[in-house]
Parts: C-alpha cells; structure tokens; sequence
C-alpha cells in the first residue's frame, strides 16, 4: 500500500436527464485524473436528480442496462482510476421502488462493490418542505466494504452521515476511508454538513470523502427543480477539512497521508475503547 492517495472530488449541478449528465460527468472525471488524481468520486444520484417520480420511470434503467454506469466503467479503465459512482438511480427487477446504490469501480472497470442506501430521507425540513425518499426507493439492508490499494473503503450515502453505528461499524470492519457521496439539502447543509461529516471522520478515526451536488438542478417544464448545498468535503481523520469544493461544479482535489487514520486511532482509540452497557 502507498503512504498517500490524490482524491478528486467531483461537484455537479445534474438535470432530469441522464444523457445530458454523462458527458459533464465524463469531462470533470477526466479533469479529475489529469490533475493526478487515483481515486474519483463523483456525488450522489449522479445520473438524474428529479422529483418526478413518473420521470424517473420513464428514464431509468436497471444497473445491467444503465448507460451512466457502463460509459463510466469504461472511462476508469481507460484512465486507470478507482471510481466511486456515489450513486445511480436505477431500477429493480421485481420491484415497482429504486434503488439509491453506489457503486466502487476499479482501474480496470470492474464493480468491486455495490451499497444501496440504507437510511431514507423521510423528513420534514419546514413547513414547506417536505421529503418521503421511501416512497421511491428501497433501502439497503447491508453494509458494505471493499478492499482497495489504500486501505478498505466504507461506503454509505447522504442522509446516512446522521447515524454513527453504520460508520462506526464500518470502521470497526477495517475502514479507514470512508465515502458519503450527496445531494443534501440547502437547509440542512448550512446547519449541519460539514458538522456532520466531521464528527464522523472524528468518532472513528476515518478520512470522510463527500462529493456532493450544488446548485438548482435543471428539470423539464412543469417539473419542480431542486437546489443542493454543494461544498463536497474531504475531512481527515484528525477532523481537520482538507478540500471544500465550494458552491460551483468542478473537481476538488485532496491529498491524503494513508498513515493518518492509524496515528489518529492510536492517539484517542475510540473504537478500541467502546464498553458495551445496559439500555436504561
């Protein structure tokens, strides 16, 4: 294993059409590897962002048949990169739901690991907004992690960030990096964002890689646009934030020392520490 890795984060303002979003995708991985980076990762929903339901059964596909992933599988084999899609919105055979799934893909475009987000977005922001990401989609069951050059990578998604057991036992499965690709709101990003994913990178001792979705999406006529927070973070496992990709779509490069989630844990060993107790 290297002792350090060059990530590149990439920030995108994704519409409701798929086709459209590939070739911004591809220029910004290709940015992204150019600039020296091993390991891209690009945000959640990375195909389509849309809040018509109808719209997106009419244009997604399953993971076999789904044209993002399998331009984006060729694009890491040719340019010899790991890639973290953070997730694709595809569809389930036998089931009328989406899955919200990650997907890890190798230097040679082969899937090393698929997550489908656990934790829905079933919330009430304010009294104007509203979200039932449950109503859509199905949740994952599994956590999952996956070896790499640098270390065994964790991955999750967006709304997960606000529940520490998953990342903790990511962590204690041998995590020392771990992803949270988004597409968060702009209410809650400003509140908690970077609060969020810093205690995360903190508790366990982690780098917190969070490419993210900025802006108001593009959405056909008549349809509802959506407006993300931006600001894709690296974090290191100290807490300290490495890279924030501010409020514009582009690539976010960070450097990390692959010993620093070692020194961290041996300085406050939080996950060697842990006790089980008794519920009150």
């Amino acid at each position: 294993m290297t002792d350090s890795l060059r990530v590149g984060l990439v920030q995108l303002t994704a519409s409701d059409e798929p086709a459209s979003n590939l070739p911004v995708t591809e220029a910004l991985i290709r940015e992204a590897a150019a600039g020296g980076a091993r390991f891209v990762l690009t945000p959640e929903v990375t195909n389509v962002v849309s809040q018509s339901r109808a719209r997106q059964r009419s244009l997604l596909a399953t993971e076999r048949e789904d044209a993002t992933l399998t331009r984006l599988r060729a694009i890491a084999a040719e340019l010899g990169v790991w890639l973290l899609i953070g997730s694709l919105a595809v569809k389930i055979e036998g089931d009328e739901r989406f899955a919200n799934r990650s997907l890890l893909v190798d230097a040679t475009g082969v899937v090393r690991a698929r997550y489908d987000k656990i934790h829905m977005f079933d919330v009430d922001v304010s009294d104007t907004e509203t979200w039932r990401e449950s109503d859509a989609f199905r949740p994952g069951e599994r956590a999952v992690t996956a070896e790499t050059p640098w270390g065994v990578v964790g991955l999750s998604i967006c709304y997960d960030m606000r529940f520490p057991a998953l990342y903790r036992a990511l962590a204690e499965a041998g995590a020392t990096i771990l992803t949270a690709p988004a597409a968060f709101t702009v209410p809650t990003g400003r509140a908690h964002w970077e609060t969020l994913l810093r205690a995360r990178a903190i508790e366990t001792g982690s780098f917190v890689l969070a490419p993210a979705q900025v802006g108001e999406h593009p959405a056909a006529p008549g349809e509802k646009r959506r407006t993300t927070w931006g600001h894709s973070l690296a974090v290191a496992p100290w807490g300290e934030v490495l890279a924030d990709g501010g409020e514009q779509p582009g690539v976010t490069f960070a450097d990390l020392d692959l010993a620093a989630p070692a020194e961290a844990r041996r300085r406050i060993p939080a996950l060697a520490n842990a006790r089980p107790f008794a519920l009150p």
